[in-house]
C-alpha cells in the first residue's frame, strides 16, 4: 500500500504557493491540513505577516504551539484564503468533509473566504461522493426523533438500504466543539449533492451537514511523482 503521509505533506507544501504575505487566512482541521500548519509556522518565524483563522479548537492549539498569530473571524472576514482537507473529493470540487467532527466551523470559515484550497491525498479522489458517509451535526435536544426524521428525508430522495449512526468516542456520543452531536449517514454513491444537501439541511435540528457544494475554488491533489491541481 501506498504510504499516504509523503503525498499529503506534498499536497500541504504546495498550497503554501497561494499564500502570500498579508493574508488574512483559515486554518483546517484534520492531518493534511495540520501539515501545511506546520509548513506554514517557518514562514511566519521568517517574517512573513499572517492572520489566521482556526476552524477547530486541535488546530488553534498547534497553531499557538507552533507561533502562530490567530484572530477571530468577525474581525477578519472575509478571510483571503482558506486551506482545508476533506474525506472526498471529485473532479467537479465537491467534498465530503466531517470525518473529524469539525464541519461545522471548517463550512463557516470556508464560506467566509475569497477562495478555498483543499488539500488531499489521492485516496481522497473519487469519481462520485459517498463511499464515506456523510456527517450531519445536530442538536443534542431530541437527536434521536431528528435522526429519524433525517433518514426519512434521505429515503425519499431514492436511496435504499440508508443506514444512519450516532457517532460515539469511547463509548459515549461524540461532542462537537459547539457542543452538537454527529450523525453519520451511509447511502452509497450520492446521485445530486446539492439536491441532498438542501433536503439534510431542511430537517429541524441539523445544524449542518458535510456536503461542500461550490464552495472549493481549488483541489491539489497529491498521488507519488505527481502533485495534481484542479482548478474550478
Amino acid at each position: 500500500m501506498t504510504d499516504l503521509a509523503p503525498l499529503k505533506r506534498a499536497a500541504a507544501a504546495k498550497a503554501l504557493e497561494y499564500v502570500v504575505d498579508g493574508m488574512k487566512l483559515g486554518l483546517g482541521s484534520g492531518s493534511t491540513a495540520e501539515l501545511f500548519v506546520e509548513l506554514l509556522a517557518p514562514r511566519i518565524r521568517g517574517g512573513q505577516k499572517l492572520l489566521c483563522v482556526p476552524t477547530s479548537e486541535r488546530t488553534a492549539t498547534l497553531a499557538r504551539k507552533l507561533g502562530i498569530t490567530l484572530a477571530n473571524l468577525d474581525d477578519l472576514a472575509p478571510l483571503d484564503l482558506t486551506v482545508d482537507g476533506a474525506d472526498e473529493a471529485d473532479r467537479n470540487l465537491d467534498l465530503i468533509k466531517g470525518g473529524g467532527g469539525m464541519l461545522l466551523r471548517e463550512k463557516i470559515v470556508a464560506a467566509s473566504s475569497k477562495k478555498m484550497i483543499v488539500i488531499a491525498d489521492e485516496s481522497k479522489l473519487v469519481p462520485r461522493l459517498g463511499k464515506f458517509p456523510l456527517p450531519v451535526e445536530v442538536v443534542e435536544f431530541g437527536h434521536k426523533a431528528i435522526a429519524a426524521r433525517l433518514k426519512t428525508a434521505i429515503d425519499g430522495l431514492g436511496y435504499k438500504d440508508v443506514r444512519i449512526a450516532l457517532r460515539l468516542k469511547d463509548g459515549a456520543p461524540f461532542k462537537t466543539d459547539s457542543g452538537n452531536l454527529i450523525y453519520d449517514c451511509h447511502m452509497g454513491a450520492i446521485q445530486n449533492a446539492d439536491k441532498l444537501g438542501k433536503a439534510v439541511h431542511a430537517v429541524p435540528g441539523v445544524v449542518e451537514h458535510g456536503l461542500f457544494v461550490g464552495i472549493a475554488t481549488t483541489l491539489i491533489i497529491a498521488s507519488p511523482g505527481d502533485v495534481e491541481v484542479i482548478e474550478k
